[in-house]
């Protein structure tokens, strides 16, 4: 009973480590999406069109996060 008891405490404590050392595999990704959310933001709080610049520069950086999100996925399952 005590070495199941052992096992079973060790089990969960590895498997801990092991997600939380996946989890962290990619800091630099999840970085970079920090970043550029709040571009994204300061570009929709920024006021006037600036020649349709603005917009486009909205629409690109969605198209980045949205690239970074399925790197992230890929590198997930590979």
């Amino acid at each position: 009973m005590r070495r199941t008891l052992v096992a079973v405490t060790a089990a969960f404590f590895l498997g801990g480590f092991a997600n939380h050392a996946y989890a962290d595999r990619q800091p630099r990704m999840r970085d970079a999406m920090v970043h550029l959310e709040k571009a994204l933001a300061a570009l929709k709080a920024a006021n006037a069109d600036k020649g349709g610049h603005r917009v486009k520069a909205i629409g690109l950086t969605e198209q980045a996060i949205g690239e970074v999100r399925e790197g992230i996925k890929f590198d997930n399952r590979h």
